[in-house]
């Protein structure tokens, strides 16, 4: 507390953790708390969350409607880039992130405020994210994360703080804890927490049970322009208008549901549970319009990126150098990706079932087995085989592979 702190802007949500850190902010700083509720299509009323924050002793309240904004500029650049973290994850939770603590940080300089504040404890990754855009985007900024400050160490601790406080305590509060957005939900903690115990089925919140689903498959179209998610069905959306359609009809088919322990950038490993029906859909519908309209060594090249795009997502170095550096490329790699896929979707199951494009590079003149009207030759083939096979016939004869 070196420094004096008159004004913060706390990121909120309006649940019991950031209602207690905002009266906590005002007792131990005795600062003014500016809460900043940002709606990222958690599926949730903000009117909520805004009135309680000034009945909880907010000084101002910001309530932004990004829902747009985290679509059109954070979901469907991971897309792009096919970033997958650990092979599973779409990286719901990590790659909201950035965009809350830009929003935060545009309050702070309006405000004039000393200092930017969040809800996320010392074990987790969200910490790490919103603290490395804070610093990106102002280097000099002060950083208050109350959980590594307080001594409020336990659920009951925080309820006796709350009663003292006349804070509402939720009538039921969940055993594990969750995160949503407009791309998914994460569930950790609680039950959770051993990785041999399966999810109750009544945790689900945007999904059937595939068990459930309906007994017919759906189809969908979604279209993409330059790999952009445009129109589904045939009817043009914006990126958040497609994505919302699409966690209705995959969530009611069963699609996107996901149990996994993941590693942690802080070095601990965690068990997830995360429904994300419209982003499996998505990333999939997307995956195969580009098999028909991507040379095959862009490809190669953007899916050894992907892995390493996915690690700076979940890390939190969106705003780094080599993020911008990595996705210079991948924005140039989906100049051609324009064209439509069908998906069905049945029980769980996202199945690509066809793709079109009007520029696409799949030519059935060369690869059909009937009769090709002289577009390839196969005799070609043999002396492309030889010379591929002139290094293994080299090694082979220099006695280096004894089989």
């Amino acid at each position: 507390m070196s420094k004096s702190i008159k004004k913060v802007v706390l990121a909120y949500s309006g649940g019991l953790d950031t209602s207690i850190i905002l009266r906590w902010l005002q007792e131990t700083y005795k600062a003014d708390v500016i809460a900043f509720v940002a709606d990222v299509g958690q599926g949730e009323e903000t009117e909520p969350a805004r009135q309680k924050a000034i009945e909880t002793g907010a000084s101002a309240v910001y309530v932004e409607d990004l829902k747009e904004e985290f679509a059109r500029d954070f979901v469907v650049p991971a897309m792009k880039a096919n970033a997958i973290y650990e092979g599973s994850y779409l990286l719901g939770t990590s790659v909201a992130r950035p965009l809350i603590a830009k929003a935060q940080i545009e309050i702070l300089r309006k405000e004039g405020a000393d200092a930017v504040s969040h809800g996320a404890t010392g074990k987790g990754n969200d910490q790490i994210r919103f603290e490395l855009t804070y610093y990106a985007l102002e280097p000099n900024v002060t950083v208050i994360a109350p959980w590594r400050e307080w001594d409020l160490n336990s659920r009951q601790a925080l309820h006796d703080y709350a009663r003292k406080n006349n804070i509402e305590i939720p009538n039921k509060e969940f055993t594990y804890s969750m995160d949503r957005n407009m791309l998914h939900i994460s569930y950790e903690g609680g039950m959770l927490e051993d990785p041999w115990t399966e999810a109750d089925e009544d945790m689900f919140k945007t999904t059937v049970s595939p068990m459930n689903a309906p007994d017919e498959p759906t189809y969908v179209e979604v279209e993409f322009e330059e790999g952009t998610p445009v129109a589904l069905d045939g009817v043009r959306m914006t990126p958040a208008e497609l994505l919302v359609k699409l966690n209705e009809v995959g969530g009611a088919n069963g699609i996107g549901r996901i149990d996994i322990v993941e590693n942690r950038f802080i070095g601990m490993k965690s068990r997830g549970v995360y429904e994300t029906p419209g982003g499996t859909i998505l990333y999939a519908a997307h995956r195969g319009v580009e098999s028909i309209t991507m040379d095959r060594e862009v490809m190669l090249q953007r899916d050894q990126l992907s892995p390493k795009i996915a690690q700076l997502i979940y890390n939190g170095f969106w705003y780094s150098a080599e993020f911008d550096a990595l996705m210079s490329f991948v924005n140039s790699s989906q100049e051609n990706v324009t064209g439509t896929a069908r998906m069905r979707l049945y029980k769980g199951n996202c199945d690509l079932v066809g793709r079109k494009a009007e520029k696409s590079l799949y030519d059935d003149k060369i690869t059909t087995f009937e009769e090709d009207e002289g577009a390839y030759n196969q005799a070609d083939a043999a002396g492309f085989i030889k010379l591929n096979a002139l290094r293994l016939r080299v090694r082979k004869n220099a006695g280096l592979f004894d089989q």
